[in-house]
């Protein structure tokens, strides 16, 4: 692994020869608004390929912008994500192969974590314990077959039984001082990175591409408050109308301005398939948000403890997590609630669902298909209720016992303005609900990512694989060996794969 003493973030890149791209040649009307990257979107996979193309190309202008105020506003931010670099060893939905991909693209996480100053490296990961808990004979089978299978491949995994958990957890392995009734089994990792904060991690990605390219020629453009307007192709790249955002502090002194880009890389969740679809793009596709609501408690775990997820379920099963921005508590959660908004609070994203629903009978087959499954039917009706104020914490505290089975009423609080919402995918040709991320190129220069949880695990891994076609077809340079050897750990580059790894989820790529 890289440390900062062997490697300074701000060190210069060094450069092979390569060949100017097709596209390298051709000019905008106006130099003094051109950029060769325009990256919509400031979350953590927006800023996470501003980082990579600073750190790792020798591109001369790259520019991002963000509808907000802030970086990491929606989904990045801290209060409205699980908080977890989730890696696939204790996602009991992963299959191994999955697991593997995973454990790739969450570790560079980790590895470019380590490549910052102590003070900037607390406020982006930590290292907690983390288990996932098996209640019963059937998950503690489960669990003991996959802890045989997957060991070997994290070997980190620790096989725990209900003596063991208590020592790493009691509040989970004991009720009022005796061990519980039910056979417990766990699946644990110790001393490891395993939380993270997003919206630190983006802020991160931010000043490290601009040290990266301070005491150069070379320009990054960050500009908040700025909506995407409209993107048309012209020449070999693409004119964009930028727009001040309404009620944005960061837009009060903008004025609308157009900009062309060579290559353009939209990473704004829900919102990209919106903006795709606009283009005439990914019509393909529907959308179904899912939210997730969090429920606080004072300090009552150690670490991360998940627990098994239910296959016929299509949605994160309940955990708890000591939370990074409130010390001395404890998140439980997530809910799961299909909701039709594009963001969790904001009411006007209604009419922007409507827009990327596009309900047809397609659409309606796939709904059929969840409803018609019993589990999935409770689980839904169970989460509706978990919206009502009087029920929600005496409904929720029966599913929180699972892991603390001591647990009182006066310890929940339902966590206000906590929880995000989710871009679930449906694909309308093949009636189903895809639960990977995926990925529209529109046409050469031009992406639509679409990013669903664990988007944030992957962020980096995600942003190499964007990276890997921008070189390909601006021709710019690119330090391969160094992207390897810091993100990924491995002495000598292997080809283009490598460096883009492999995405948490399966990527849908739509032609």
């Amino acid at each position: 692994m890289v440390g900062r003493s062997d490697v300074p973030v701000s060190s210069a890149p060094q450069f092979p020869p390569t060949a100017a791209g097709p596209a390298a040649e051709q000019a905008p009307r106006s130099s003094d608004a051109s950029v060769d990257v325009l990256i919509v979107g400031g979350g953590v996979c927006g800023t996470a390929l501003l980082f990579e193309l600073a750190r790792y190309t020798d591109l001369g202008r790259v520019a991002l912008v963000e509808r907000y105020d802030a970086l990491a506003s929606v989904n990045s931010r801290a209060t409205n994500n699980s908080q977890t670099i989730h890696c696939g060893d204790i996602e009991t939905n992963y299959t191994l192969e999955k697991a593997l991909k995973v454990k790739r693209t969450a570790e560079m996480i980790v590895r470019y974590a380590e490549l910052l100053d102590p003070a900037s490296r607390e406020r982006c990961v930590f290292r907690t314990p983390k288990m996932v808990l098996g209640v019963g004979s059937e998950e503690c089978a489960l669990l003991r077959e996959r802890f045989q299978r997957f060991s070997p491949h994290f070997p980190a995994m620790e096989l725990l039984d209900a003596e063991a958990i208590a020592a790493w957890e009691p509040r989970v392995a004991l009720l009022n001082g005796q061990p519980r009734p039910e056979e417990l089994a766990a699946i644990g990792i110790r001393g490891s990175y395993t939380a993270v904060d997003y919206e630190a991690l983006s802020a991160s990605f931010v000043a490290e591409a601009r040290a990266a390219v301070a005491g150069s020629e070379r320009q990054l453009e960050l500009q908040l408050g700025t909506t995407v307007a409209a993107i048309t192709p012209e020449g070999e790249g693409f004119r964009v109308l930028l727009t001040p955002t309404p009620g944005c502090s960061a837009a009060a002194d903008q004025a609308e301005r157009q900009l062309w880009a060579r290559h353009v890389v939209v990473n704004a969740g829900a919102h990209s398939l919106l903006m795709a679809q606009q283009m005439g793009y990914g019509l393909e596709y529907s959308c179904l948000p899912v939210a997730g609501s969090f429920y606080f408690t004072p300090d009552l775990l150690n670490g991360k403890v998940y627990t098994v997820q239910n296959d016929k379920l299509p949605f994160a099963a309940i955990h708890g997590d000591p939370d990074v921005r409130a010390p001395g508590k404890t998140r439980f959660g997530p809910t799961a609630l299909p909701l039709p908004l594009l963001e969790r609070y904001r009411l006007a994203s209604f009419w922007e669902f409507l827009k990327v629903l596009r309900l047809d009978w397609a659409v309606l087959a796939v709904a059929w298909q969840l409803l018609r499954v019993g589990d999935i039917r409770r689980y839904i009706l169970r989460n509706l209720l978990f919206e009502v104020p009087w029920l929600r914490r005496r409904l929720f505290l029966a599913d929180a016992r699972k892991i603390v089975p001591g647990m009182q009423l006066e310890d929940l609080r339902f966590a206000e303005g906590y929880g995000g919402v989710r871009p679930q995918l449906i694909d309308k040709r093949q009636r189903r609900l895809l639960l990977g991320e995926a990925s529209i190129p529109a046409r050469p220069g031009l992406v639509f990512n679409v990013t669903p949880s664990p988007g944030g695990s992957c962020c980096l891994g995600n942003a190499a694989r964007d990276l890997e076609q921008i070189v390909a077809r601006l021709g710019c340079g690119f330090d391969r060996a160094r992207l390897e050897r810091e993100l990924h750990g491995t002495a000598e580059a292997s080809g283009p794969a490598a460096a883009s790894g492999s995405a948490a989820e399966e990527v849908v790529v739509a032609g």
